[in-house]
């Protein structure tokens, strides 16, 4: 079943192409097959028992196609939004405030394993946080200094949570209030950049300020 699904999923080779800044089609084919196989068998609670196991397996066997499908769909739509932006960044060279800004953010959001190392629910955000790092590239060339003030107001909220993850965690992110910290900053700059594209909940400076403070004691 796993032989065969490898050679089925669907766009492949388009995405292959995409991901060839990050790796090889190789890798980008067993990441997906990993993906589907923990959301088919490898949910928490895990079986506990033998026959537990041969029922989540038997239940995976049954899903594995149309989750790994699903998977692929939404990696696809991901490496589409991502593939354009390194070189609308070349053309933002002028502006080298935003274009270090956005280049660290992409790299914190599609990475070499970005498909295994976050979990469905959020990968699910990933195109909206593409589509708002163009629009904003978009206005940016409308409107420098409005970009460069908004960028100093995400910076107030993001500093103490990147100063944090280095001296509490060394740069590792284990925590899940930190971790779910840095999704809210994902958002927020959605809201500053490109609010016409929407959060899934109300997110502003001064919210995730009293968040953060909240998290502090």
């Amino acid at each position: 079943q796993l032989k065969y699904l490898e050679k089925n999923i669907p766009g492949l080779q388009q995405m292959g192409m995409q991901f060839m800044a990050l790796g090889s089609q190789e890798e980008l084919r067993d990441q997906l097959m990993q993906a589907g196989l923990d959301r088919a068998c490898l949910q928490e609670p895990l079986p506990k028992n033998a026959a537990e196991f041969d029922a989540r397996k038997d239940e995976g066997k049954s899903r594995l196609g149309l989750l790994v499908n699903e998977i692929a769909r939404l990696a696809s739509q991901i490496l589409a939004e991502y593939y354009t932006l390194p070189k609308k960044l070349q053309g933002i060279k002028a502006h080298a405030q935003a274009a270090a800004d956005i280049q660290s953010q992409l790299q914190a959001l599609v990475g070499k394993r970005f498909i295994v190392e976050n979990d469905y629910a959020q990968l699910a955000h990933f195109p909206r946080y593409l589509k708002a790092i163009n629009v904003r590239l978009e206005k940016l060339r409308a409107d420098p200094a409005r970009d460069t003030r908004l960028m100093a107001e995400w910076a107030q909220v993001a500093t103490p949570w990147q100063r944090a993850l280095k001296e509490r965690h060394g740069g590792r992110n284990g925590d899940p209030k930190m971790i779910e910290f840095r999704w809210l900053l994902e958002e927020l700059r959605v809201s500053l950049f490109a609010q016409e594209l929407r959060t899934p909940m109300p997110v502003s400076v001064k919210r995730l300020q009293k968040v953060w403070e909240s998290m502090q004691r």
